[in-house]
């Protein structure tokens, strides 16, 4: 539409985008909390695939709540906070899989596998 102004200003869009992440934080510690008291109360009947999905996704909701965090406090996320942030989860998840591969299902770690292949293409990236 021609000559027709954009109605927010930049301090306004400010303000949305981080009333946007407040809530997608709040959203995504909901969820990681529901799972967490799941985890506990229902561990010893979970299968095994189900126990390793439900791990798989805390971790990436892990990040996505740093991440988040990050980026409500400073306006965005500096690259060192990201490197050591990367490095936590890449060392977390590396033991995780050494000491579970025999019990997960394949399929999930495959994911694992490629997600941390991801983690080390962007450590490096950033280093």
């Amino acid at each position: 539409m021609p000559g027709s102004k954009d109605i927010y200003n930049n301090e306004d869009r400010y303000y949305i985008e981080k009333a946007n992440r407040i809530e997608a934080l709040e959203n995504i510690l909901e969820n990681h909390t529901r799972t967490e008291r799941h985890l506990e109360r229902h561990s010893d009947i979970a299968s095994s695939e189900n126990l390793s999905n439900a791990i798989i996704k805390q971790v990436a909701r892990e990040d996505n709540i740093g991440d988040l965090e990050n980026k409500i406090i400073s306006g965005g996320q500096r690259d060192s906070d990201q490197s050591q942030s990367l490095e936590k989860n890449y060392t977390f998840a590396k033991g995780y899989i050494e000491h579970n591969k025999d019990h997960m299902d394949p399929q999930a770690l495959k994911n694992m596998e490629e997600k941390q292949q991801n983690r080390r293409d962007e450590m490096c990236g950033l280093t």
